[in-house]
């Protein structure tokens, strides 16, 4: 499983875009919450509770604004594991779209 169709709200990453559009800014609360969140993220990536080359994300779903939590191989960016899974975020897109 490789990232790609997510927003990383963990770290800044050049590949993917920033969970805020241009119609909707994000206010000052929101940007000291997103904050928060990465500091607590690195400071869990930093334990390397998850292993030594492993990292913990967060993200949101491009198409369903949900949040996913993944952990990724540090070295080779490989989504080891993800919550909700990949097939679990298409089934609630079609299902709100009416296709299941």
């Amino acid at each position: 499983m490789a990232l790609g169709s997510e927003l990383t709200i963990t770290r800044l990453d050049p590949r993917q875009n920033t969970v805020a559009t241009p119609s909707t800014p994000p206010d000052a609360n929101q940007v000291a919450q997103r904050r928060e969140l990465v500091k607590a993220v690195n400071a869990l990536n930093q334990t390397e509770l998850y292993g030594e080359n492993n990292e913990l994300t967060f993200a949101l779903d491009r198409h369903s604004q949900k949040p996913v939590i993944r952990l990724v191989d540090r070295t080779t960016r490989e989504v080891v594991r993800q919550v909700p899974t990949e097939q679990v975020l298409r089934m609630a897109d079609e299902a709100a779209k009416g296709i299941l």
